[in-house]
């Protein structure tokens, strides 16, 4: 897969807001702090249920819940595209303003869509899936003003960070459970008359659920407190839930993320985790490696250290249930055969 880096969140505003300057259909934008987002109320509707989702992860988790009852467009399926750092067209714009309801991320990951709500998307239902995080987290944590960073987190004295907030919540099974339920509400709000099949897709679904967090609660059970590493904190919520300690350095790992260079200090600390056998595992996105992160990656399989490969989108063919179970199997596997 070919190389991918971050852009700035600085790009991506400006871009957008050429491109709702583009759109025919669409008035001027303006960015809009993801805190201030709110759902428009959600009312009857005649005709076809059509939702939108920022990327085919919530898309999916959308189909599970609307069955052959709505229509579900994904605007990012490409395992290519980063959703930080992605350029709305005037047909997504035009797309999400038109909705009967948008799921999306939030917590300032799929920012476009947080835009798009904020000027033209007044008036249309939503699902911020970032906002339910409290009702499926241990720890105690405040989401962020604008988007959630490892900045804000706990630490204890070696450093290794708990409890972070982190934007990636899909990697929480719970949080998925819990945006379906908030789908199948938006739902029967729309649809009334197949409110109750909606709540009954999604209590299906959440029953999935449980055959992902009892894979991470064997996962503690059997390796408490594992010491891993992770290329950047994409699986954060998976690493958490399965009670490992992630010993990146994070100073790497936010650098990946961001698209910056990391220090030499952190990658020469990161390498060492590696060679002197100090983590049982890495978790590696393999949606943004470029040439450092394919060093960790040689550094870990030349030590015997297995290698997890985790994504942001949903490869295809699969779906959310399939991709996490695998997600959570795969860091099985890998600790059961760890050095």
């Amino acid at each position: 897969m070919s190389s991918i880096r971050r852009a700035s969140r600085t790009k991506l505003t400006a871009a957008l807001g050429l491109t709702c300057a583009a759109a025919l259909t669409l008035s001027a934008c303006s960015s809009t702090d993801s805190a201030s987002i709110e759902s428009a109320p959600a009312t009857p509707v005649d005709g076809p249920i059509t939702i939108v989702a920022s990327t085919n992860v919530w898309g999916s988790v959308a189909e599970a819940v609307a069955g052959d009852l709505a229509t579900v467009t994904s605007l990012i399926s490409d395992p290519s595209a980063d959703p930080h750092s992605y350029e709305a067209s005037p047909a997504d714009a035009a797309a999400v303003a038109e909705a009967s309801l948008v799921v999306y991320n939030g917590g300032g990951y799929d920012q476009f869509i947080e835009d798009i709500l904020g000027s033209e998307g007044k008036d249309v239902p939503s699902v911020d899936a970032f906002t339910l995080l409290d009702e499926s987290h241990d720890h105690d944590s405040e989401p962020a003003s604008d988007e959630a960073t490892p900045e804000a987190e706990a630490t204890d004295g070696d450093g290794h960070s708990h409890g972070e907030v982190n934007e990636h919540v899909w990697y929480n099974a719970e949080v998925a459970a819990h945006t379906a339920e908030e789908i199948a509400d938006k739902l029967g709000q729309l649809d009334p008359d197949n409110a109750a099949q909606y709540t009954a897709n999604a209590e299906t679904f959440h029953e999935q659920v449980h055959g992902i967090t009892d894979v991470t609660a064997k996962i503690a059970a059997d390796h408490p407190n594992a010491p891993v590493a992770q290329t950047e904190p994409i699986a954060h919520y998976l690493i958490e839930e399965s009670e490992l300690d992630d010993r990146t350095p994070e100073d790497f790992k936010n650098s990946i993320e961001e698209g910056n260079d990391p220090s030499p200090a952190s990658i020469a600390a990161t390498r060492d985790l590696f060679t002197s056998k100090s983590v049982r595992a890495l978790v590696y996105n393999i949606q943004t490696e470029d040439a450092v992160t394919q060093d960790i990656r040689s550094t870990s399989e030349a030590a015997g250290i297995p290698v997890v490969e985790v994504t942001e989108t949903l490869p295809a063919g699969m779906t959310y249930i399939e991709w996490q179970t695998k997600a959570a199997t795969d860091l099985q596997a890998a600790l059961a055969t760890a050095p």
